[in-house]
Formats: C-alpha cells, sequence, structure tokens
C-alpha cells in the first residue's frame, strides 16, 4: 500500500534549535543503528520508521557501518525512503557518518580525506540520494592530522554531498580544536554527537561547556544505556536481552552489575512516581541537560518508538527529582 503521512505528525513534537544554527531537530530522533541491517525484517523496518515520521520524528541517522552487515542499513533504508517517503525528503533530516573500518586495506578506515569522501560517496549511493543534511567523522583519528579530517568535511559540503557537518565522539580537547579550524574554513559545523545517560556522563567533564560556548548543539545517542534504562533489566538479566548475547557488542553481563541494578531500580522507582516508565524519564533527564538538542533512540519494533516519544509528555523535573536522581547515581 502506498504510505500517506499523518496529516498531524507536527502538532505534539518538540523542536530544538541546533546550538546556534537555524537547523531544529526533533527532541526524539531515530538511529539506524542495531535493527536495520540485513539479518532483520524489511517491514518490520518500514513500519518503524512510518510510525517514528508519523509522530514527528524528522531526524534519521545512520552510518557506513550500520548492518549488520555493514552498509547495510543504509541500502535497507535507502529502498524504503524510495518506496515511502520520496515525497517527503525535504521533511526530513539525514545523516551519516564515516569513521570505522569499511572496506580492507590503507584507505578503508578512519579519517583521511580519501576514505571519507570515498565512503560518503559510497553511503549516497546505497541510500540513493544526492547530498545528506548532515555528514559526521565518526571518532577521531589519532594518525591523520585534523586539519586533513576537517578540510575533507568541508570540502565534501562545498560538493554539495552534505549541508552541514558534524562530528562524534570527540573529547573536549579535541571538538575545541576541530571548531578553531571549521571556524577558520567558514565550515557549517552544527552538532557533536556523544554517548550520554543517566549511566554515563563523561560529557560532562568538559565537552558540554565547550558545546555550550561555541553555539553547537549536542545530540545524545545510547541515552538508554544499550537498555540498561528500561524495565528490561529491572530483575536480572533476561535470556532474549542484549547483554545475554555474546555477539552483541558494548553491553556485556559484567555491565549489569548488582550496583547498577539496584541505580536502575531506584531511579524506576522516581519514574514511577512521575507516571513515566523508566525509559520514558531517562530520555527527558538527557533533553533536559544542558547542550543537548536531541535524544536518539533505536528500536526494534513499533510499540518502542511510541513508548519513547511519550517521554516529551512530562520533560521537566523538579529540583528534588533531579537531586534524588544525582543522589542515585553518585
Amino acid at each position: 500500500m502506498t504510505y500517506l503521512a499523518n496529516d498531524n505528525r507536527y502538532n505534539d513534537m518538540i523542536y530544538n534549535r541546533t546550538g546556534n544554527s537555524v537547523i531544529k531537530l526533533p527532541a526524539i530522533s531515530f538511529g539506524l543503528w542495531n535493527n536495520f541491517g540485513g539479518e532483520d525484517v524489511f517491514e518490520n523496518q518500514r513500519n518503524m520508521l512510518q510510525k517514528a515520521f508519523d509522530l514527528g520524528i524528522t531526524h534519521f541517522d545512520l552510518a557506513n557501518n550500520y548492518g549488520p552487515p555493514p552498509g547495510s542499513a543504509e541500502e535497507n533504508f535507502g529502498r524504503i525512503l524510495k518506496k515511502d517517503f520520496s515525497n517527503y525528503r525535504d521533511e526530513m533530516i539525514i545523516s551519516t557518518k564515516a569513521g570505522f573500518k569499511m572496506w580492507d586495506g590503507p584507505y578503508g578506515d578512519w579519517g583521511s580525506r580519501k576514505y571519507l569522501m570515498s565512503s560518503l560517496d559510497q553511503s549516497l549511493q546505497r541510500m540513493n540520494l544526492d547530498y545528506v543534511d548532515i555528514f559526521y567523522h565518526h571518532r577521531p583519528d589519532p594518525d591523520t592530522p585534523l586539519e586533513e579530517t576537517m578540510a575533507a568535511l568541508d570540502q565534501i559540503v562545498r560538493q554539495g554531498k552534505a549541508l552541514y557537518v558534524g562530528i562524534s565522539n570527540y573529547n573536549a580537547e579535541q571538538t575545541e580544536q576541530a571548531i578553531q579550524i571549521l571556524k577558520a574554513q567558514k565550515t557549517p559545523f552544527i552538532i557533536h554527537q556523544a554517548a550520554y545517560s543517566m549511566l554515563d556522563r563523561t560529557i560532562e567533564n568538559g565537552l558540554t561547556d565547550v558545546l555550550e560556548e561555541h553555539g553547537i548543539g549536542g545530540i545524545a545517542y545510547v541515552p538508554l544505556a544499550q537498555g540498561l534504562l528500561t524495565n528490561k533489566y529491572l530483575n536480572g538479566i533476561p535470556k532474549d536481552s542484549r547483554a545475554a548475547k555474546d555477539h552483541i557488542p558494548f553491553l556485556n553481563e559484567q555491565d549489569v552489575s548488582s550496583n547498577v541494578l539496584h541505580q536502575v531500580n531506584a531511579l524506576n522507582e522516581i519514574a514511577t512516581e512521575r507516571g513515566q516508565s523508566l525509559a520514558q524519564m531517562a530520555l527527558a533527564w538527557v533533553l533536559q541537560q544542558k547542550s543537548v538538542t536531541s535524544a536518539l533512540i533505536g528500536a526494534s519494533r513499533v510499540s518502542q518508538v511510541v513508548e519513547n516519544v511519550k517521554a516529551l509528555e512530562n520533560v521537566s523535573f523538579t529540583q528534588e527529582e533531579l537531586e534524588k536522581i544525582d543522589e542515585i547515581l553518585n
């Protein structure tokens, strides 16, 4: 059936300015990291993207290596974009990234001009796009001069292959250096993507201050801490959970310690008092932090998209609630 977007899709979503730029992102953005690969059910992917757009989510975040296998998320997104969203492309912010290994040899990884420009050409081909709205360097490269990486981002914009650029996983010092180079080049650098959640507040050690000072927006990935900040782990590790599967990166049984479970259960009590699920409160908490423009969610089913967007029904916290949360986490 032909997809027609919900006429009321913009009524309830919150849109925030990305730093000092004029670009607004939805408070909840949708990431295609782990459930849009070749091994996943295509119709489920379509249904999730349709529901996300119907709920006002206009920002869809990808990377060259998303899958698995690498590249398959962009391929699937391109198929869905052509099938369902070709009439809505100008209502979307589509982003992708490069910085992790994509092909063999010395030119398929990190941050050289050769790699970044080749990778973006491949991404555009996979998604059947002429340009992306935001192109990120995915991680700092210890061996390529930062000037070369930033010059490549600038050239990508001047070639019309991206409208804006961003960086991801840079620390405060690296971000400051990148800002100075990009500012001198007059490159439209608007956003930094970093891991941020109640359980991982690393970026508060200087990075959020740098973003605030220079008017750069922040977008938080893994705001639910790989699912730890949901009701899934309140009673331990389910057999079908991400932490129970040895082949899933970034979360394992060691991450779900007794101390973490104690924190998660205490946070859940506050969420219940607020009339929210733990996931909804975790998203709301991230969104009220300094410099954060949007929280980037992932999902494996439509109901998760719906639940996460409902977090926006209550994004304010009392001072007492914030103090209780800090006490639990410290």
